[in-house]
């Protein structure tokens, strides 16, 4: 069994976010969504919720779970027992920055990383761009998952 770590804030979880974990899990056996929290960080949504609303955004797909995890992506990758990293990449500037965060962790752990391109229709989505959005009260329907949608309603 093969497992994909796909990792990262996920605050909020954007439809970019979601068809990367739809291509993986299509890759992968088991794809682990792990929400890494930073705790020196406060979050649009708290990391319990993050974790919620990502559950119910991918509740369809078979073999994928949604954790929670603090620390190294070293250690996440050793607790869940992942071969493979997986990280959604949507332009030469998130290939600049994803790239040598890859090779140090194949140096810190013989861990691999996939960069998944993004999909043409969502290359243009960030959670940067959705909180700044949904802050000043625009429509971010077409941009998240419905779980997410409502749980940002819930804070306006």
């Amino acid at each position: 069994m093969t497992t994909a770590l796909l990792p990262g804030s996920y605050d909020p979880l954007t439809n970019g976010h979601l068809d990367v974990v739809r291509r993986a899990a299509a890759l992968y056996d088991r794809t682990v969504v792990a929400v890494v929290h930073n705790p020196e960080k406060t979050g649009m949504l708290p990391v319990a919720e993050r974790v919620r609303v990502i559950e119910e955004s991918v509740g369809d797909l078979p073999g994928v779970e949604v954790s929670a995890h603090t620390g190294l992506l070293v250690d996440v990758v050793r607790a869940v027992g992942a071969d493979v990293v997986v990280k959604g990449i949507r332009s030469e500037t998130d290939y600049a920055y994803e790239q040598p965060m890859a090779a140090m962790n194949r140096h810190l752990s013989g861990i691999e990383t996939l960069l998944l391109p993004a999909s043409g229709e969502v290359a243009h989505v960030s959670s940067t761009l959705v909180r700044q959005i949904s802050a000043g009260g625009g429509d971010v329907s077409d941009l998240v998952p419905a779980p997410v949608l409502a749980a940002l309603a819930a804070r306006a």
